[in-house]
């Protein structure tokens, strides 16, 4: 069990490298085509082609940038939310001993650049509703550039890192929901909440399809949460934990059901050709529905929706987001308060928040370091988590309406991510 959990971890990490190494290519994309001859082609792209329907008196219009963020990410946060519930039920957040340490320094890398971003815009009532900004982790970017490491990086710097991103992640979409909202329309929220408790219902009844979950998650839970005034993006952290987490049949059944489908297969008489006789076929019928009942629904769905996620989502998020239009003088943004909070809240909070919550716990004798990881190497880590990239520039899109400070901030979260990566990855480096 644990050597398959190992593995299961190896291959998480492997695929969020990849996907991390393609999303840094988007991100350098984005910036060239949005300073180029073709800037205007960028932003029409995205900001003034609009898709949608019209269904009587409901309408359900936006452009591609407002379905991508809308949209898209709603299934992103989606299988966050899928990873987070399996980590709790049985991975890196399944016990105390197991979920301290990350969740204890996933709270320290959220308060203390929180506070570093407030320190330094707190004269100025329209700068501070940044400080969310340097509070989010971007795991995938931070897994690419350590794929860079190879052997040199120990595994379990990569797993703390990559559970105190999860633990991170749930965080930062408790602040997005209670803090990034507009005007709420609770009749939309209360729509919202009977179709979740459907949801709900229906896993305690066993209901194991897919498809029942996704149609009525989008059109009750979605669309609700789209017209609710809070981020529709929350709506798919909810759907996600509705998401059934047992299988039908436990291991001991489906090894001895398909010891017998397997022994009657080899008992059966073959045909001449390459067709399988019909006693066969419904036997490789029998072998795929015990396959599918001893499996979850919910990893079936992390499974499938993962590489979607990590190569398809995100890197279209970042090419739609990351394309900064520089006009004026790029030092002087850089220094703005917006900008210079973030580059602090991220750059020194989040190596200071992780690093010192994880002093503190183990100073307490709540935790333990992992094996054969020292505290440079959690500084590394804190510094690599400074990296907030994707998720960052989410929240500065929720925490600003003025496109100009939107810009600025932009370039803080691009300016922090290099410094944190350029340190982290020299740290982490060293023998």
């Amino acid at each position: 069990m644990i050597v398959s959990s190992l593995l299961s971890i190896k291959k998480f990490i492997k695929l969020e490298s990849l996907g991390g190494i393609i999303l840094i290519l988007s991100t350098i994309a984005a910036v060239i085509w949005a300073n180029s001859t073709y800037a205007d082609v960028y932003h029409n792209l995205w900001h003034n082609i609009n898709l949608g329907f019209t269904v009587g008196d409901f309408e359900l219009k936006g452009n591609i940038h407002h379905w991508i963020n809308d949209g898209l990410m709603a299934i992103f946060f989606f299988t966050i939310g899928l990873e987070i519930k399996r980590e709790i039920i049985g991975g890196e957040l399944s016990t105390m001993k197991k979920a301290s340490l990350p969740i204890i320094a996933a709270i320290g890398g959220m308060i203390v650049p929180a506070i570093f971003y407030s320190l330094t815009n707190i004269t100025s009532s329209e700068y501070i509703n940044g400080w969310g900004i340097p509070m989010a982790t971007d795991i995938a970017f931070a897994l690419g550039l350590l794929a860079m490491l190879g052997d040199r990086v120990n595994i379990n710097i990569r797993i703390f890192l990559t559970a105190l991103a999860i633990a991170d992640d749930l965080g930062a979409i408790l602040v997005i929901a209670i803090f990034y909202t507009e005007s709420i329309n609770y009749a939309e929220l209360i729509n919202a909440a009977i179709f979740l408790i459907i949801l709900l219902t229906a896993n305690k009844l066993g209901v194991r399809k897919t498809t029942f979950y996704a149609i009525v998650g989008l059109v009750g839970v979605w669309i609700s949460f789209l017209f609710s005034g809070v981020h529709a993006t929350i709506a798919g952290v909810l759907i996600a934990f509705t998401i059934p987490a047992r299988p039908k049949i436990n291991e001991n059944i489906f090894i001895s059901k398909i010891g017998q489908k397997i022994k009657e297969f080899q008992k059966t008489i073959k045909n001449n050709n390459s067709l399988l006789t019909h006693k066969q076929s419904h036997l490789i019928s029998d072998i795929d529905k015990l396959a599918d009942d001893a499996s979850t629904p919910l990893q079936n769905l992390e499974h499938f929706l993962h590489p979607i996620a990590t190569f398809f989502i995100l890197p279209l998020f970042a090419l739609a987001n990351a394309g900064i239009h520089v006009e004026g003088n790029i030092l002087e943004m850089i220094f703005h308060p917006i900008s210079l909070g973030i580059i602090i809240g991220l750059v020194l909070g989040k190596a200071i928040g992780i690093s010192g919550f994880v002093y503190l716990a183990r100073m307490l004798k709540i935790s333990t370091l992992p094996e054969g990881i020292n505290m440079r190497q959690i500084i590394g880590a804190g510094m690599m988590a400074g990296i907030g990239f994707t998720m960052s520039i989410f929240i500065a899109d929720l925490a600003f309406t003025n496109p100009e400070y939107v810009q600025i901030a932009k370039i803080g979260i691009f300016t922090a991510s290099i410094i944190a990566a350029v340190i982290g990855m020299i740290i982490l480096s060293k023998k």
